[in-house]
Formats: structure tokens, sequence, C-alpha cells
């Protein structure tokens, strides 16, 4: 009974390799036909001693030939029959960025969305998107022959948005800001651009990934997110009416320091404004013989560390039945 078992086994393992090397040697012909196909350009012209290296694209998921959707040069460049016919005539669609025949930004980026385009995908917005309506293109920021891309990768992916993008540049240098990876420090890339942002359209502003700034915040600050019982009217408003996302010279991300930040809408509260001369600490000012002098000191509280924060902690909303203040 065992020999029995044994010779089933090796029956049904045998059968198994012989399906697989039928599977095999039926794919090798779709393969070697679309490989085929590619020769036209890579070994006339294209190859190995090209002045740009294109080989590589077979390391990447466009020289998959494995898979039947697998794009050949023809299929992205054009039929190109007069530049196969003659090389100093163009192909019928040019990416090259330093080529003075490139073609419209339009072009391009039909020849990428005959693939990637659909209505599931973060592409379907592409048409009428802030970057389309400027001038981009699909390769723009994406180098399609190339088998790491900058943009698909967290430690880089800034790199490419701010060849653009400077003054968000700028902000991300600044002492408070997210980690998005900056200069050398590669370390830092918790998160990329496209973790708030979606390059290729939103119908949400500034082509963030949710329907409003809060609801992209709320991704990764869900403790924000409420319901309160007590609620802060700008916050459940916008929550850039405090913070400035990109970077700021105060923590965290505001774009003012508490006392001051606060007085932009409570400009009344506890009296006169803390930030006025007559209530920092330091006292009044006055001027002997036009040189100016501290005056008596008049410290308060509300102007001392983190200002308003010391008392109103629950700044974003309270649960507390005695928490309309927002204070502990």
């Amino acid at each position: 009974m065992k020999r029995l078992h044994q010779i089933a086994g090796l029956c049904v393992f045998v059968l198994s390799c012989g399906a697989a090397a039928s599977a095999a040697a039926g794919q090798a012909g779709p393969v070697k036909a679309a490989l085929d196909k590619d020769a036209v350009c890579t070994s006339a012209c294209h190859g190995a001693s090209w002045r740009t290296p294109l080989l590589s694209i077979y390391q990447t998921r466009h020289g998959n030939k494995a898979d039947s959707r697998t794009p050949g040069c023809q299929d992205c460049h054009g039929a190109s029959v007069d530049h196969r016919t003659d090389p100093g005539k163009t192909p019928d669609v040019v990416f090259g960025a330093n080529s003075k025949h490139i073609s419209t930004a339009d072009v391009r980026s039909a020849a990428c969305l005959k693939c990637h385009e659909s209505s599931v995908l973060p592409r379907a917005n592409w048409t009428g998107s802030q970057h389309q309506t400027r001038g981009l293109a699909c390769t723009t920021c994406h180098n399609l022959h190339a088998p790491d891309q900058k943009v698909l990768s967290k430690a880089t992916q800034a790199e490419v948005c701010f060849t653009c993008h400077k003054t968000q540049r700028a902000q991300t240098r600044r002492i408070s800001t997210h980690p998005l990876a900056v200069t050398s420090l590669a370390s830092a890339a918790k998160m990329a651009c496209s973790d708030c942002h979606n390059p290729h359209g939103s119908p949400a502003p500034k082509m963030l990934v949710k329907n409003s700034v809060n609801e992209t915040c709320y991704t990764c600050h869900a403790e924000k997110r409420g319901p309160f019982l007590w609620e802060h009217a700008p916050v459940v408003d916008d929550c850039t009416n405090c913070h400035t996302p990109h970077g700021s010279t105060n923590a965290p991300l505001l774009k003012a320091r508490a006392p001051w930040l606060c007085q932009e809408c409570h400009s009344g509260d506890h009296g006169a404004q803390i930030n006025s001369g007559a209530n920092l600490a330091g006292g009044n000012v006055t001027t002997v013989n036009g040189t100016l002098q501290p005056g008596a000191a008049t410290p308060r509280a509300q102007a001392a560390a983190r200002a308003c924060l010391n008392c109103h902690v629950l700044i974003h909303g309270s649960n507390h039945p005695a928490g309309a203040k927002f204070q502990r």
C-alpha cells in the first residue's frame, strides 16, 4: 500500500511538471514575438551602444514580456514607419526631454493613458488636473526606462516634486516639518508628497487625496477627528487655519506662536490683549530723554511658556462636561 502511494505521488508530480512545461512552451511564443517586435528598434539602432541607456526598460514592469499587457516600443512611440525607414525622421511620439523634436505634453500623456487611465485608478482625474493644465506630461515626473524611478520611492519622491515646487522645498527645511526626506536625511522619509496629494489629479482642492484638508489630515491624525462634545470652530473648519503643512518656524507646524496665533481670533479675551506692551513680562516701556527704558515688571502668566495652551490644553476639542473652554 505504501508503495502504491509513492507511485501515485510520482505520477502527480510528473503530470504537474508536464503541465508547467506545456504552459511555459505556450507562453514562449508570445514572449518571443514581443521581443522580435522590439528588436526592430533595439537591434537596429537603440541597443546597448545607444547614447541613452534604453535596454534597462527590460528590468521594469514595462519590459516584462511574460505579461500580455506589457507594451512594446511601438505601443508607446507609435508605429513610426517613416522613422524606421529613415532614422533621420523622428518617431511618431518623442518623449526625450532634451530632444528638440519632443512631442507635446498631451500627445506624450495620451500614449501612457491608453493603458493607465481607468475610473478605478488614481489617474482617472488627470484630464483637467492642475498638472495637466500647466503643461506637464507623465514623463515630466516618470523615467520609463529606469528600473528605479525616483518619483515612486519615499526616499526620493520629494526631490522630484521640488524641481517645480520651490516654495514647499524651502518650507520643509524649517525646524518643524513633516517627516519628508530632505537633503541627505533619507532616513526621515516616513512619508512622501503623495501621502497627501494625488499628482494625477483630484476633485479636492490642492489635489489632495481626500475630499478636504481635514479628511486628509485625519488619515494620520485620527485622534483629532472627533466628534467632540465641545468643538473648536477653526479646527472643524480647516486645519490650515492654524497649521502650515509643509513646514514652520513654530512647533508643531503652527503659523504663528501662541498667544499671537490665538489672538487672531480671540482679541478681547482676558481684558487687554496679552501681547500688548502693557501686559508682557517686563512691564511698560517708557521714554527718558528719547531713550527707551523698561518700566515696572508686570508679568502675566498667560504670556509665559506655552501661553494660552497653559490652560486651554484640549484645543482640538473636548469631551469633558466642563470642557467648554477646552481646559483640562
